[in-house]
């Protein structure tokens, strides 16, 4: 391995609908509560499904941006958000989809450009590779620079 392990960790207490547990991130930058209620419910909270869209939005964002730096462009900003569906199938729930609303900064880049940089970023960064198994939308725009 070339890089250490990343961490986290998650501890659960009772039972499916009346337990409660937490999730950690080893590196301490984030800690919060989890439940039954905020995973199916939307209770407030944390769930599995919106830590995995923050991962997938923050390294979706940081390859854009290191594609558009290799092919010379400055990006100023890129801000990704990412809404998993978690859905009730027949043989129980499953994330269904994964989209991503992309919008850059990008001085001196046409909007065609732009969007071919971000459907090569959704095919190959780490976490999209990772999550190969579900389907991706992709809405890209630029903002004004």
């Amino acid at each position: 391995d070339l890089m250490p392990a990343r961490t986290a960790t998650a501890k659960w207490q009772g039972t499916l609908k009346e337990g409660n547990g937490t999730v950690a991130l080893g590196s301490g930058a984030f800690q919060g509560k989890y439940s039954f209620g905020t995973r199916f419910e939307g209770a407030p909270g944390t769930n599995p499904e919106e830590l995995l869209g923050a991962a997938h939005a923050g390294c979706f964002s940081m390859a854009l941006s290191a594609a558009l730096g290799r092919a010379g462009f400055q990006p100023q900003s890129v801000e990704t958000s990412a809404a998993v569906h978690l859905d009730k199938l027949e043989s129980g729930f499953a994330i269904t989809r994964i989209v991503l609303t992309t919008r850059g900064v990008v001085p001196g880049i046409s909007e065609e450009e732009f969007v071919r940089f971000a459907e090569d970023a959704k095919k190959n960064c780490i976490i999209a590779k990772a999550l190969a198994s579900v389907a991706v939308e992709l809405h890209a725009s630029l903002a004004p620079a």
